[in-house]
């Protein structure tokens, strides 16, 4: 079992926590500690990195922790036994990654410098010091943020000859996933928190919504279609119950050729999308 989630979703007491329950875990690294996971990379190759290159390392367990000799050229291979102290660091770069990174640094700069301007009032501006009493622009923090552009961290005890860094990488944008499905249980399973005191009752309930979760996802990969739209069509068809001189009789909806073509693919596990 892998258990994936974004950054400062763990802390380092979970990670331990879980590393110890012999469970695997990715997480998102936070930026800040990009630049002493790749303090080798700075002093040997400077600020340069290329489109979808990976480096493969080590990040400490905690703050006081220093494993990774920058003097080698070579980055070190995280080993459970030889690194007790780190966990394993990949960091990727992307030059998409790097432009936006670049839009956004600008306009917190440009923001930063109308703070300290008096032109806008904010609480915590980013790239605003305060000494003496007097704003000035953190030009040394903003330095280091722009060279740090592009990059994208992510923290595993899985080792190298387990899962290789690509893999480490695409198993945790898989996230989405995740969070797709807590977002669709939130408006179209229409999901909502319920205040159950006994065992069974929330048990049944969550049962009841991780059911419908589901069915949806399984409608959703079989038709190719989201189950918002898969109910907007089929809500309009609707059977109808005739009660004439004490006889009852049931007649099922037209369903149109698009909505028959639906059906056949929910109902057809080989169709999926």
């Amino acid at each position: 079992m892998v258990v994936v989630a974004d950054a400062g979703m763990l802390s380092a007491g979970n990670l331990r926590e879980l590393d110890e329950a012999d469970l695997r875990f990715i997480v998102g690294s936070r930026m800040t500690k990009a630049p002493n996971d790749l303090a080798s990379h700075f002093r040997w190759h400077g600020d340069a990195f290329t489109d979808g290159q990976l480096i493969d390392t080590i990040t400490p367990r905690t703050g006081h922790t220093k494993e990774n000799n920058a003097d080698l050229r070579a980055e070190p291979v995280w080993d459970p036994v030889t690194h007790p102290g780190s966990w394993r660091a990949v960091w990727a770069y992307s030059r998409k990654r790097a432009a936006r990174d670049a839009i956004t640094l600008t306009a917190q700069e440009n923001r930063a410098r109308e703070v300290i301007e008096g032109q806008k009032a904010a609480r915590n501006p980013r790239f605003v010091k305060t000494a003496g009493g007097k704003r000035s622009l953190d030009e040394a923090s903003l330095a280091r943020a722009r060279q740090l552009a592009g990059l994208k961290g992510y923290v595993t005890n899985i080792p190298a000859a387990t899962m290789a860094a690509s893999e480490d990488i695409g198993s945790y944008h898989e996230l989405w996933h995740v969070e797709q499905s807590f977002r669709m249980s939130k408006t179209d399973l229409r999901a909502r928190p319920m205040f159950h005191r006994t065992r069974d009752a929330i048990e049944a309930h969550l049962t009841i919504v991780f059911t419908a979760l589901a069915i949806s996802r399984t409608i959703q990969a079989r038709t190719g279609l989201a189950i918002g739209n898969v109910i907007k069509q089929f809500g309009p068809l609707r059977s109808a119950t005739i009660a004439i001189n004490g006889t009852t009789q049931t007649f099922a909806p037209d369903i149109p050729a698009g909505q028959q073509a639906i059906l056949d693919a929910i109902q057809d596990p080989k169709v999926t999308h």
